[in-house]
């Protein structure tokens, strides 16, 4: 319960600080949420935290190269660019399954499967929770 009272106040408070103190509360209450959801230990968080950073970085950093190359505006572009620019597309997508399959290996040496599949789901959640609560925030 301490943990979603946590939750609830960082997310409450993203909408009410400069960007980087957002940023910052926004990271400290995924930490918070997840977990809990995955119910680590303390050892478990210890061992978790840096391997899950790791791939966070990795994975936003595929995902801002990716959506770079959407923002390119099609009409500008010749045939030769559009499929070079699709290739690269796919080829990003290839790496994000291959980094998923490497971090899912290394996930598992921390936590059993069932955390890792936690993992997931509780990432999914808390990505939709955010959204919807900005969702509302504008709404106001």
């Amino acid at each position: 319960m301490l943990l979603l009272l946590l939750l609830a106040l960082s997310l409450h408070g993203v909408a009410q600080t400069a960007p980087s103190g957002r940023l910052n509360q926004l990271e400290n209450a995924r930490i918070a949420y997840l977990t809990e959801k995955v119910s680590l230990t303390q050892e478990q968080a210890q061992q978790f935290w840096p391997i899950y950073n790791e791939y966070a970085t990795k994975r936003r950093d595929l995902n801002q190269r990716s959506r770079q190359l959407r923002t390119t505006r099609p009409e500008t572009l010749s045939d030769q660019q559009l499929k070079d620019n699709l290739n690269q597309v796919l080829a990003l997508r290839q790496q994000e399954v291959d980094l998923d399959k490497d971090y899912l290996r290394q996930f598992q040496k921390v936590l059993s499967i069932r955390q890792v599949s936690q993992l997931y789901t509780a990432e999914r959640q808390f990505t939709r929770e955010v959204l919807q609560r900005v969702t509302r925030s504008r709404r106001r």
